[in-house]
């Protein structure tokens, strides 16, 4: 008995939402048991796209670790203030893989794009705001396309 839909499974149909693009306050960078640890404080950003915009308040950041197998682990908490004043709570996971030459100028404090990466992300989202209420139901992707020690960009997308 096959209980997939093949045909849902080969292509997810997505709607762009936003792209969110974060400027960081200087990287803490260190050593742990578990690998290199990232601390990136968020300075400012924004939102900007159909179903989304606003801007990224401060004091939300990332923290995440990049462990000997040479994987990003991205563990992100932020706050959007929506054009309206609403307030959205994004809390994102998710995974960076890059060539050890990207990574080492990425930590140099060079700039990685999408063509030196493969960086996707899973954003969820909390709000009391009745015109943003249907974020708290949607189920989201994210596409990091530029990463660097004082900024990330990516593109998100519902999934349908």
């Amino acid at each position: 008995m096959e209980l997939t839909d093949p045909a849902a499974v080969e292509t997810v149909a997505v709607d762009h939402l936003f792209d969110l693009a974060i400027d960081f306050e200087p990287m803490q960078v260190f050593p742990t048991p578990l690998g290199t640890r990232m601390v990136a404080v968020v300075r400012r950003g924004t939102a900007a796209g159909p179903r989304l915009d606003g801007r990224v308040l401060a004091g939300g950041g990332d923290w995440l670790v990049i462990g000997s197998d040479g994987v990003a682990r991205l563990d992100v908490r932020a706050t959007v203030r929506a054009a309206d004043d609403s307030m959205i709570y994004l809390t994102n996971s998710g995974r960076v893989l890059m060539a050890d030459e990207a990574r080492d100028r990425f930590l140099r404090g060079g700039t990685i794009t999408s063509g030196d990466m493969y960086a996707r992300t899973a954003p969820l989202f909390e709000t009391g705001s009745r015109a943003h209420a249907w974020l708290n139901h949607t189920v989201a992707i994210g596409n990091v396309v530029e990463l660097a020690l004082d900024r990330i960009r990516y593109q998100v997308f519902a999934v349908r």
